[in-house]
């Protein structure tokens, strides 16, 4: 049996299907919070629900209540989940900014507090989710686990840092197995709507201002869904304590990751610059290379391939997606002086 928190969420409820799918049992962990639609949540649970192999438990992994609740639980069962993997984190740098204590509450006290549920119940295994934003702007290059990322941007990005240190100390003290996952920028189908692959195929296809902070010449290294989702599994191998980069190693810049989904919408953009966010890095290029060398993973999926399956699956469920809430009110931060766009 798995544990995984966030099991409505967009990389939780993927891997928790493949796990479904190879027949594993799996205790899902989630809130239904508003931190993002409910509605987009509930569709990707749906599916999970209707598998005899799913088990739903409703709590906020921030409340000691339901780390109570479910250790009681894995004591009358008797069972001894293979790990724990947290995905639960606070999703979404821009929120954050809106509301830095949620992502210090979730990505600090939520990963704390699973950490004690493996502790306190012998479980051996721990996967988390982290980000590459814990990199900030200090690499030139594709970013390796080893560089330096103690000057983060953002408080979304020093909680997930913060997180990473909790998780070393359960391991150096308790013998805990970790990995924590460095994501890149994971999109595809049932993405959150606020991602930028979704929410532009959303404004392109509606024929709506496409909204871009600076002129689009940022780089971002796109993940696809399905091989997130592998790289988290790959991730419960023994392996100590260890980072992993996850992403695609082929960064592309915001104006070419326009141009690919006009393509797959048949629509051109109608591009509206907007101030640089200050929490924004200029760059992010993920070297794999040690996720290829211990977990045995690599990125399969092509941008543009996954670009059109994302886009496919947003005409088909069109209704849907384009009654769900963006979420982007309040979040952008103060530009940085003399770098608004031409």
């Amino acid at each position: 049996m798995y544990i995984i928190t966030g099991c409505a969420g967009f990389i939780g409820s993927h891997v928790a299907k493949r796990l479904l799918d190879s027949g594993e049992q799996v205790l899902g962990i989630d809130d239904l919070d508003q931190s993002s639609d409910p509605r987009l949540k509930r569709w990707r649970l749906e599916p999970l629900l209707r598998s005899p192999q799913f088990k739903m438990f409703n709590g906020d992994i921030t409340e000691n209540n339901t780390i109570q609740s479910i250790s009681r639980r894995l004591g009358e069962s008797g069972a001894r989940p293979t790990a724990v993997i947290n995905m639960a984190g606070q999703s979404g740098m821009r929120a954050a900014i809106g509301d830095p204590h949620l992502s210090v509450n979730v990505n600090i006290t939520g990963t704390l507090n699973m950490l004690e549920l493996c502790r306190r119940n012998r479980i051996k295994k721990f996967v988390s989710a982290s980000s590459s934003n814990v990199y900030g702007n200090s690499s030139i290059g594709p970013a390796d686990e080893a560089g330096p990322t103690d000057q983060p941007l953002s408080t979304y990005a020093a909680s997930h840092k913060s997180a990473e240190v909790l998780a070393h100390s359960y391991q150096y003290m308790h013998g805990l197995d970790v990995s924590m996952l460095r994501f890149f920028t994971v999109y595809g189908p049932a993405g959150r709507p606020d991602m930028s692959v979704l929410r532009f195929a959303r404004w392109i296809a509606s024929g709506e201002p496409v909204t871009v902070y600076g002129d689009g010449s940022q780089e971002r290294d796109f993940i696809y869904i399905d091989d997130a989702a592998r790289g988290v599994l790959a991730a419960v191998k023994h392996v100590g304590y260890e980072t992993f980069n996850l992403g695609s190693s082929m960064p592309v810049t915001i104006n070419e990751m326009i141009s690919i989904i006009e393509s797959a919408v048949g629509h051109k953009a109608n591009v509206v610059a907007a101030p640089v966010n200050r929490a924004d890095v200029k760059s992010t290029w993920a070297n794999v290379a040690k996720a290829r060398r211990m977990l045995g993973w690599e990125p399969r999926v092509s941008l543009e391939d996954g670009i059109k399956n994302t886009v496919a699956w947003y005409l088909t469920n069109r209704e849907m997606v384009d009654a769900l809430d963006l979420g982007l009110e309040a979040v952008q931060a103060p530009a940085r002086p003399g770098k608004l766009a031409a």
